[in-house]
């Protein structure tokens, strides 16, 4: 098999010495066409990520994946931005691009570093062709330098002084490297490479939009449902002892202040964004009220079935509590701190 390969290079290599420059320039013409063909996948999100002193540029794909500019990335570390044959995302016999292929430094190259290092070509968001890899390879890539550099630092306290001797060699081509590495590390934080990229193509805003937009769909019904008794009244009854009202059994209006305490510990405690768009919903008319309760927007499979369970759990919490502060206490235990209401009963509420 290998002298039938041999052969068949052998082959290729004389059809291409009888090539014309003219059409050697036109197959690799051709072959670059094909590399940057116009089904290329598109970046929904692109801008500039500062790192330290490092400017990078990242981009987000429609599948979600974060990349980084390689040439950027490259510059970041302080490498070429490009390999010497200027051939963009080139890789080597061992699969690992050029700027990780030196033998001092593939000890330290793992196995998930290799399935991250393939060069994905696409376009940004306007259009301009570009070569990128995937966000994850950053910090794996400085850890790979940083792993030599510790490697060499115990060589250099040995008693070998051939070894030292390589190792202060060593050391010294690649210490701007590793000190650049060291300046992204710090600058990843305790937040990652993901959320910065995030954060810089603008792309954490956009899908918390999407979230949103999503638990509303699930959350709020397009039409309003029939009126029944959805809130019991012993809800009122325990909200009114912890508030210290006089409560009429069967009553059914109540005081303004109700309704801020309902919002805050009942439709608050719903997803973010589904009380606003309840509200937007059902506005106010010009005598304060709406024209039909805010939960008969909800959902029947999602929103009402976790508002019964919130009222469940409410009415659980005031039974357990002596006063006001007592539920406040219990219900920040349970579904974390809130700001404080303010209540102060009309004297007509009174017991």
């Amino acid at each position: 098999m290998s002298e039938e390969k041999s052969i068949q290079s052998l082959g290729g290599a004389a059809r291409a010495s009888k090539l014309s420059v003219e059409e050697r320039r036109r197959i690799a013409r051709h072959a670059a066409e094909a590399r940057w063909s116009s089904d290329l996948l598109r970046a929904t999100h692109d801008g500039p990520l500062q790192i330290g002193d490092a400017t990078l540029v990242a981009a987000v794909l429609p599948n979600g994946k974060r990349l980084i500019v390689q040439g950027t990335m490259l510059t970041a570390i302080g490498r070429s931005r490009t390999p010497k044959a200027g051939t963009g995302g080139s890789v080597n016999v061992d699969g690992l691009p050029f700027f990780l292929s030196a033998e001092v430094l593939k000890p330290f190259i793992t196995e998930e570093l290799r399935l991250s290092t393939t060069p994905i070509f696409f376009r940004l968001k306007g259009g301009q062709r570009a070569v990128g890899y995937d966000a994850l390879l950053l910090p794996l890539v400085c850890k790979v330098y940083q792993d030599l550099r510790n490697s060499l630092m115990k060589k250099l306290t040995g008693e070998n002084d051939k070894d030292t001797k390589e190792a202060r060699t060593t050391y010294a081509k690649y210490q701007h490297i590793v000190e650049k590495c060291d300046e992204l590390s710090h600058g990843f934080g305790q937040r990652g490479i993901l959320a910065l990229v995030d954060d810089a193509t603008g792309y954490q805003d956009d899908k918390v939009r999407q979230d949103i937009d999503r638990i509303i769909k699930a959350y709020v019904a397009p039409a309003l449902a029939p009126w029944v008794r959805r809130f019991p009244h012993e809800f009122f009854r325990e909200t009114y002892r912890l508030l210290e009202w006089e409560y009429k059994p069967g009553q059914t209006r109540h005081s303004p202040y109700m309704g801020k305490f309902i919002n805050k510990y009942v439709f608050e405690a719903l997803p973010p964004g589904v009380l606003d768009e309840l509200k937007a919903r059902l506005p106010k008319n010009e005598h304060g009220n709406r024209r039909a309760k805010l939960w008969q927007l909800l959902t029947i499979d999602t929103g009402i079935p976790h508002l019964d369970r919130q009222l469940t759990a409410d009415l659980t919490l005031m039974q357990i509590s002596e006063t006001k502060h007592q539920f406040e206490e219990h219900w920040d235990k349970l579904f974390g701190k809130q700001p404080r209401l303010a209540f102060a009963a009309p004297k007509e509420l009174k017991a």
